[in-house]
């Protein structure tokens, strides 16, 4: 009678759970839709002056028949609640810079920077990960501190700056790959070859990659010498275990799961990084689309790019409360309460 007891209460400890995600995640979404509009609102861009450009033919009835068209002529409150209730029936609304239905736009370009934002993902991820096991199984050694060294440089180098310096190096100077966007110039998306697409995404992706790398090294390096210095690997060097063997064994099982944690944690500061380098290497992605929408006031747009990427964000951050219970079940019960 007891085991059933108990499952009843997990299921309804995660019941609890789920639900009080799920209004978390609706009152962020309500809280943020409301900063960006009236951020929006604050600015002091003329989203009619930004859709039509500094044309003088046109004329103030023009421009009125122009805001009519967008609703830009009601109230900002009517307004909000308008784009608001569209929302929950599924209507994103159109675009003003793309002429398009917003989620077209959106899901045309968050696939372009997925592609970027995963890549540079694994990369910081792997990189990360070895270098910090480098370093923390040589504790104070020169390795050690070269990797410290790079590690804190890297930490406090602007993503853009970066970007332009692997321009420099390798579209410029050697000319070995492209220096800006996601695919030739010229060329038809249909002809648009995978091997092409690639060497398009290896600049971005390094660049974004390169700025995820200090902290997840930095976190391994600690928890390694933490391992390295602990009972059960002395036991083990004791028993005669080989280096490579404790490494493998004790330390990469013990540095991984909180490293992946972490990496999960990661999702903001990726998709913020995006933003800059998408900008430095003219990609074509969500980033490029949220400054665009912007600097011209193109509401839909941009509470459409906010939504999607508060979406991808708490999706990473839920993930790594998961997996935060999994390497330690006391953090299950914590997770719970």
């Amino acid at each position: 009678m007891i085991f059933p007891q108990k499952q009843v209460m997990e299921s309804r400890k995660t019941g609890k759970f789920i639900l009080r995600k799920a209004v978390r995640f609706v009152t962020l979404l309500i809280f943020l839709c409301i900063l960006t509009f009236t951020l929006l609102e604050l600015s002091p861009i003329d989203p009619v002056t930004a859709y039509v450009g500094a044309d003088p033919s046109i004329g103030a009835e023009q421009r009125e028949l122009i805001a009519q068209h967008w609703g830009l002529d009601k109230p900002p409150v009517e307004r909000f609640f308008a784009w608001f209730s569209s929302i929950a029936r599924g209507d994103w609304g159109t675009s003003m810079i793309y002429r398009r239905p917003v989620l077209e736009v959106v899901g045309t370009r968050f696939l372009t920077s997925l592609a970027l934002m995963m890549t540079a993902w694994v990369l910081s991820g792997l990189l990360g990960f070895w270098l910090g096991i480098a370093a923390g199984t040589h504790e104070g050694k020169p390795a050690d501190r070269l990797i410290r060294l790079i590690a804190n440089v890297l930490n406090s180098t602007p993503t853009f700056w970066i970007g332009m310096l692997l321009i420099m190096i390798f579209a410029v100077g050697l000319g070995w790959l492209p220096s800006a966007l996601s695919v030739p110039i010229g060329v038809a998306q249909a002809e648009v070859t995978f091997s092409e697409r690639i060497r398009h995404l290896i600049l971005p992706a390094l660049a974004l990659s390169i700025t995820g790398i200090p902290g997840i090294c930095l976190h391994t390096r600690e928890k390694t010498c933490e391992v390295m210095n602990s009972d059960y690997v002395l036991f083990a060097r004791a028993r005669g275990e080989s280096r490579s063997s404790i490494v493998r064994r004790h330390v990469c099982r013990n540095a991984l799961l909180p490293a992946l944690t972490l990496q999960f944690l990661s999702f903001s500061e990726l998709f913020g990084g995006s933003v800059f380098v998408e900008q430095v290497f003219s990609y074509p992605g969500m980033g490029q689309a949220a400054v665009q929408a912007g600097l011209k006031g193109d509401a839909p747009l941009l509470m459409g790019i906010v939504i999607i990427s508060m979406i991808f964000v708490f999706s990473g951050n839920l993930i790594a409360d998961l997996l935060y219970q999994v390497v330690d079940p006391r953090m299950k019960e914590a997770g719970y309460e």
